[in-house]
């Protein structure tokens, strides 16, 4: 029902859904507020305001239609320090735009959001999507990373050869497809590094995801917390070719078959446009 109600949202924000070319785009979230850090500290979290709502609004615009889902259906959180222009080219302007798009999607309602669970997502079935667009902020490093449903929903998309689009945090989405992923993190955490599972699907994938020299220099935002371990560090560990940008928080895309990542928050435009490209 929560689907059904995404849609009537859809078509009262004036959407039109009949393009000749409308597709179905899966978002997926993470069901966290919060992200653990080293020595038992906890950073509040959840997804960042334009890496969700630029990408969002281009689909909507361009008359797409869009699922909201997170691993148990709970409504997903905004990471509070994600809404300021900076992330928005300075355009205060646009700032607001999709916060008042994000209030009147509903997302974050406890009570009223269109959010379905991966189980529901199955349940639909993952052939009546055509894309998957997983965003970033720190919480996908809590739970997106180990999940079994987001595994096997993204194993499907890999093995159907359809697109796949993450952006900062997101593509750390992938290390789910893992045969162990939490084998896989917890060797990250207690030993700083971790064995390469050769049968990774994504093994040999170029793609980007937030740098290490990015979160070094964003670390303030932890409140003198650590992280556990860095997403670059695991997506390479794991098997993956990694690519950069030329000057830290500078957009860099990377596609690589049906995989498309963005490396920080300024991608998150840039992976709206190859997204929307690969649905024409």
């Amino acid at each position: 029902m929560k689907y059904l109600r995404r849609l009537a949202i859809t078509l009262a924000l004036g959407f039109s859904a009949a393009s000749a070319h409308a597709a179905n785009v899966l978002v997926v979230l993470s069901d966290s507020d919060h992200l653990d850090l080293k020595d038992g500290k906890v950073f509040q979290t959840g997804f960042y305001l334009n890496e969700l709502m630029q990408p969002v609004e281009a689909l909507l615009d361009a008359g797409h239609e869009i699922t909201f889902a997170t691993p148990k259906g709970t409504a997903p959180s905004i990471d509070k320090t994600s809404i300021d222009k900076m992330y928005f080219g300075g355009d205060e302007a646009a700032m607001k735009a999709s916060e008042a798009q994000l209030e009147e999607i509903g997302l974050l309602s406890d009570t009223a959001s269109p959010v379905i669970s991966l189980a529901r997502v199955e349940q639909i079935g993952y052939d009546h999507f055509d894309a998957v667009y997983v965003p970033g902020g720190h919480a996908p490093m809590q739970d997106l990373l180990v999940s079994p449903e987001l595994g096997k929903l993204l194993t499907h998309f890999h093995e159907q050869g359809k697109t796949t689009a993450l952006a900062c945090h997101g593509p750390i989405a992938l290390i789910s497809t893992l045969r162990d992923p939490k084998a896989f993190t917890t060797q990250l955490e207690t030993e700083g590094a971790a064995k390469a599972d050769r049968e990774w699907i994504f093994a040999g994938y170029n793609l980007t995801v937030i740098s290490n020299e990015e979160e070094e220099l964003a670390k303030g935002l932890l409140g003198g917390g650590a992280m556990k371990f860095y997403p670059q560090d695991a997506l390479t560990q794991a098997g993956a070719r990694y690519s950069q940008s030329d000057a830290p928080f500078s957009a860099h895309v990377v596609t690589d078959r049906e995989l498309i990542t963005g490396q920080n928050p300024a991608s998150a435009p840039a992976v709206a446009r190859e997204l929307l490209e690969r649905l024409k």
